[in-house]
């Protein structure tokens, strides 16, 4: 449930080496700093990872660590340059990737490192292999007092090693539930021509923003004791309320008009996750629709599109009939599909006709990926045929993401340049 917003206090008084107004004005630069870099799907986007950043600051404060998932349909959205700009910013980066799970249970203590965790889909995807310790660490350590019992030292004895920090999380589709209702979801996009970037060099930008860096800890550190105490107001409830919640602290104690920009934020994004989680819900039941179509039809290498819409229309337990103002049509199926990377494309028959159909193996990945319940194994070598089509542009290969919706469409936030 997402209620109607409420205002923060604002008012509190720094204590460090910023003041309150100085707080504000660090933010600003922040912002300002990470806006050159990266191009995010809107403004409250680049305001919640501003306050995310400095929120990392003052984790041993925090009740709860909320996590970053950087997520987008396809590689080239700018994951990893946002990654590239919160390890130079955040306290104490640690890079995940080519780390062992029982040396990240040994680092967090009571001053938790800030986790980033680059091509996370593999960790939690279908080829997550033997990766469930990490998995387990970050789905805990969203709240305090969530520790991991493990089986440790020569005595075997059991141990509690504490699982709470902070995690951005970098991936190609959407990331399980059990990480997405706990995150702050920044949807990239890859960038439109025209919108520009500067570079990310490590002579010049590491030490502009370790700069940054450096102020964050010099106004923050002195104020864990006041942020521990702080029980801002906020416009979300429950779950949300806890995620939110860290960044919408920093925001009160840095005054000026980040409170209100923080709670702004925190509603526009909270409501188009609402949405997301409505569009996604819609075309996962659409790929397990498809699945059961070609299944009825013996498993063809390929449906015709007005075939396939027809088997979707006759099923009466089905949104499609009412889908749009009459009904699913060829255009909306492909709309719906696209982000999959699943188009239709001329195919040629047996009785020599060609028409626009879908290719069973295209498929296959985001059946595996979205509904592998009960999902059908893929034919045998000996019986695979690839589809037969005719000269002409291929269509776009798979990409396994999660559907996000048009940049400023109804599933998505509006990008800025």
């Amino acid at each position: 449930m997402v209620p109607d917003g409420g205002s923060g206090t604002g008012d509190r008084a720094g204590a460090g080496g910023e003041t309150a107004d100085e707080g504000a004005v660090l933010l600003d630069d922040l912002r300002a700093a990470i806006g050159r870099y990266v191009v995010l799907p809107s403004d409250e986007a680049l305001t919640a990872v501003t306050l995310w950043v400095a929120a990392s600051h003052i984790q041993p404060a925090l009740q709860h660590a909320p996590r970053l998932a950087v997520v987008g349909p396809t590689k080239g959205c700018g994951k990893s340059r946002v990654l590239d700009v919160l390890h130079e910013t955040v306290h104490q980066p640690m890079m995940t990737v080519n780390t062992s799970p029982a040396v990240v249970f040994r680092v967090i203590g009571k001053n938790p490192p800030t986790l980033l965790v680059d091509e996370a889909d593999t960790i939690f995807g279908p080829k997550a292999g033997d990766k469930e310790d990490l998995r387990g660490l970050l789905n805990a350590g969203h709240q305090r007092n969530r520790p991991a019992w493990r089986i440790s030292g020569p005595e075997h004895k059991p141990t509690a090693f504490p699982t709470f920090a902070m995690a951005a999380l970098a991936g190609i589709g959407d990331l399980p539930d059990t990480i997405m209702d706990r995150a702050v979801v920044l949807r990239m996009q890859k960038r439109k021509p025209g919108e520009r970037i500067a570079p990310f060099r490590s002579r010049y930008s590491v030490p502009e923003l370790n700069a940054l860096r450096d102020r964050l800890t010099a106004w923050l550190a002195p104020l864990r004791s006041t942020a521990e105490g702080s029980v801002p107001q906020m416009p979300v409830e429950d779950r949300a309320a806890d995620t939110w919640e860290p960044l919408a602290i920093v925001a009160d104690l840095a005054s000026g008009h980040w409170p209100a920009q923080a709670r702004a934020a925190c509603l526009a994004m909270t409501r188009n996750e609402v949405v997301q989680d409505e569009q996604t819900t819609l075309k996962t039941r659409l790929l397990r629709d498809v699945r059961r179509v070609f299944e009825q039809e013996g498993h063809k290498e390929a449906l015709r599109s007005q075939d396939l819409l027809a088997a979707l229309l006759q099923d009466a337990e089905a949104p499609w009939a009412e889908y749009g103002t009459k009904g699913l049509n060829a255009y909306h199926l492909a709309n719906l599909l696209r982000d999959f990377g699943i188009s239709p494309a001329n195919h040629r028959f047996e009785n020599g006709r060609q028409a626009k159909a879908y290719a069973r193996n295209q498929f296959l990945d985001a059946w595996a990926r979205y509904c592998p319940d009960s999902a059908p194994p893929a034919p045998a070598a000996a019986e695979t045929v690839p589809a037969r089509r005719v000269p002409g542009k291929p269509p776009a290969p798979p990409s396994g993401a999660l559907p996000i919706g048009p940049p400023g469409g109804p599933a998505g936030p509006r990008p800025t340049r």
